[in-house]
């Protein structure tokens, strides 16, 4: 018969042992508490500048139009979108650069996307969440739902073009077919005007002459046209405004354009002294830029006839660099010397003019233009580029008028400090 095992012989602990245990007991209960109070302590410092410096800030709304708000971890989310975009285009570094600029665009952007939206429903026109779920998986790569509110908007666009401002836009209307070449000045339209006159063929002196780049690329015909198209969708207004007050085959006077710019200049160059230092010559150069060659010659006629050339160069240089300070450049070395001139500064004398130098790398504004109507039609067919054109500037217009309208409210509550905190956010760093 098997020996039974006996048990551990139970402790017996007396009075004075018992009190003891029960002080290290209530001791380590205590360090215990303490311990978990402390680590509680430094969690919730950690916690607390985390809430403080990224999550309260990003539920701050920062924009608010009408009763939709937005806060700013949306616009986080939209510079984000932004900056990837850039990054692809740019580089990283450049991408930040641009970035900075385009804090304020963006507040913008979405202050008139939701203001569009808004008015939208108001005519019925609405994109669903679906739709532009569909949208995002069709782009190839598909795009991220970060991308859900910039794709929404263009959908939105491109409805109402369809649905409201196709029918806003007439299919038919007056147009011109026009002929037109823009030269630098008014004796140059003069003496080109003679030779069109005699007989020479329009399209051929604009192709050579031109200096507007599509009456010179298409040999001055630029086509068949509604009114606004040339003015508003070409900026060239003083051949339309010509073209729907003359008769078929009238060929204008020269018409004067102050505006229009084009490229090419002509310098008047004068070396003031000449020096030397350690590094070699030095040149001080004094110059003026003109629009054109007939211009520069009057400019010289006043020059020889006693007039200033600071005070000249005042008056009517186009070089922006100069013009204050009478065209003085200062003293150059000949690896400082702007290349067109640089050949008359280095081998002139001091103190002389020479004729006007040619430059087609600069741009100077005002010229005149020559203007035929080849043709009119009262009714004619809009083009589908013309209606498109007319279509999204109702579109702009109508946009427009949403900020003027005294029943929309737009709030921005961003400044400076947390517009840089929203692109550094943006862009990782």
């Amino acid at each position: 018969m098997a020996k039974k095992k006996g048990g551990l012989p139970k402790r017996e602990f007396t009075k004075h042992q018992l009190t003891r245990l029960q002080k290290q007991k209530r001791k380590q209960r205590i360090i215990l508490i303490v311990g978990i109070s402390v680590i509680a302590v430094v969690s919730g410092v950690i916690g607390s500048g985390w809430y403080i410096n990224e999550y309260q800030p990003m539920r701050e709304i920062v924009i608010r139009v009408n009763d939709t708000e937005f806060n700013m971890g949306y616009y986080v989310n939209i510079l984000e979108v932004q900056s990837q975009a850039y990054e692809q285009i740019y580089g990283p570094d450049q991408a930040a650069l641009y970035m900075q600029g385009m804090a304020s665009d963006m507040e913008r952007f979405i202050e008139q996307s939701e203001l569009m939206r808004q008015a939208a429903a108001e005519l019925g026109i609405v994109v669903s969440d679906s739709e532009v779920d569909e949208e995002l998986k069709k782009q190839d790569p598909p795009l991220s739902r970060s991308y859900r509110d910039i794709v929404r908007n263009d959908m939105l666009r491109q409805r109402l073009l369809d649905e409201s401002f196709e029918q806003e836009v007439p299919v038919f209307a007056e147009q011109r077919e026009v002929m037109a070449t823009f030269l630098e000045s008014e004796y140059q339209a003069i003496v080109t005007r003679a030779k069109l006159i005699e007989g020479e063929d329009f399209g051929e002196l604009a192709g050579e002459l031109s200096l507007e780049n599509l009456s010179q690329a298409q040999n001055g015909n630029l086509g068949w046209h509604p009114k606004g198209i040339l003015s508003a969708g070409l900026g060239l207004s003083v051949p339309e405004d010509y073209a729907f007050s003359a008769e078929v085959g009238v060929l204008s006077q020269p018409l004067d354009d102050k505006i229009r710019t084009k490229s090419v200049g002509y310098w008047l160059v004068k070396v003031l002294g000449k020096d030397e230092d350690e590094q070699g010559e030095l040149f001080n150069v004094q110059v003026m830029l003109l629009g054109s060659e007939k211009e520069a010659q009057n400019v010289m006629a006043r020059l020889e006839n006693g007039e200033d050339f600071a005070v000249l160069a005042e008056e009517v240089s186009q070089d922006s660099a100069s013009k204050e300070d009478g065209g003085d450049l200062g003293w150059l070395g000949p690896e400082k010397i702007y290349e067109p001139i640089k050949d008359f500064v280095l081998n002139a004398e001091t103190g002389t003019l020479d004729e006007p130098i040619k430059d087609e790398a600069v741009t100077t504004q005002g010229g005149y233009w020559l203007v035929e109507v080849l043709d009119k039609d009262d009714n004619k067919k809009i083009s589908n580029d013309d209606r498109g054109f007319l279509k999204n500037k109702a579109l702009s217009e109508w946009v427009s008028s949403l900020w003027d309208d005294p029943k929309n409210k737009v709030e921005g509550y961003l400044n400076s400090e947390k517009r840089a905190w929203a692109v550094e956010k943006a862009m990782g760093s």
